[in-house]
């Protein structure tokens, strides 16, 4: 099979390019503006992609592709909040482009593509329980508003489209914006220089961390086994406050430094609970997660390590 991955030298991009090549698949590797430490290889082809830029992205579908798997986006929520103009155009204006590029190549290859979506599982309604697809969506930020409206360019664009609604991710090489890779820093440095106070928001949040590499094994097998038209969350379904995962690092870290409470760390809009359901996925692919929240804070602090 040939795929196309938009976003290919991101944080989930270079796991699911690395598993689809082991997969035996031709790669198509998107690569955004500017990118560094983009995915090579056997098997894989680079080029560039600005989703905003109409002549970029129609040269992505130079030749006949398979599928593509759209991961290409602002995904940090915390970006979005503050530019929710270049979130709209990235995430929802830069989806319907892609669409509607591969719309009309595939019409010229006389084949249909799948086209596999990364969403979010922000799009959902707050909820204290694990959250299932049929369950109400309800976007609350700038960031999962643009998302869900990428959602519906797909569904409107005459595609074979599969939805994944991914529920946070996390692994080695992730962004350092984000909670888990931040808080690995900070307490890297509390132990470096000995210091006996850490500053933390609110650890009550619970939430689902799935291993990215687990990610794209979902992704993987959803080409070989899902089925268009349906939406598919990606989750662990492990239910873990921030303050067992700041445990977890501190642990094998080997330090226990007291905490201070620091207002300036603490997200008014984020929501209490955020934990899924994949019995759909299971059922569709066969998938489960093969990583634990242990081996994620391992991997990642390893990888600030090197």
């Amino acid at each position: 099979m040939k795929v196309l991955v938009t976003g290919a030298n991101g944080f989930v991009g270079r796991s699911v390019v690395r598993r689809l090549v082991a997969d035996g698949n031709a790669v198509i590797a998107a690569v955004g503006p500017g990118a560094s430490g983009n995915p090579a290889g056997k098997n894989v082809t680079t080029v560039p992609l600005d989703v905003s830029n109409d002549v970029s992205v129609r040269a992505c579908f130079a030749e006949p592709v398979d599928a593509v798997i759209h991961l290409a986006a602002i995904a940090l929520s915390r970006a979005a909040d503050r530019d929710p103009a270049a979130a709209w155009t990235i995430n929802a204006e830069g989806t319907a482009k892609l669409t509607a590029a591969l719309g009309a190549a595939a019409a010229k290859w006389k084949t249909q593509p799948l086209f596999l979506l990364a969403s979010t599982a922000d799009v959902y309604a707050w909820q204290t329980r694990p959250i299932k697809e049929e369950d109400a969506v309800q976007p609350s930020t700038p960031y999962s508003s643009s998302k869900l409206a990428a959602e519906l360019v797909t569904r409107c664009s005459g595609l074979r489209v599969i939805i994944t609604r991914p529920f946070p991710a996390s692994g080695a090489g992730q962004d350092e914006s984000f909670w888990i890779p931040a808080r690995s820093r900070l307490l890297r440095e509390v132990k470096r220089n000995g210091w006996a106070v850490v500053p933390v928001g609110d650890l009550t949040a619970v939430r689902d961390f799935v291993h990215v590499d687990d990610v794209a094994d979902a992704y993987a097998l959803l080409l070989q086994r899902g089925t268009p038209g349906e939406v598919y969350n990606v989750a662990s379904g492990t239910a873990v406050t921030l303050d067992e995962i700041h445990m977890r690092i501190e642990r094998q870290l080997g330090i226990s430094p007291k905490r201070e409470v620091d207002g300036s760390q603490i997200r008014r809009e984020a929501r209490p609970y955020l934990v899924g359901d994949a019995a759909k996925l299971r059922a569709a692919t066969g998938w489960s997660p093969r990583r634990t929240l242990d081996d994620i804070v391992r991997d990642v602090l390893d990888a600030q390590t090197n």
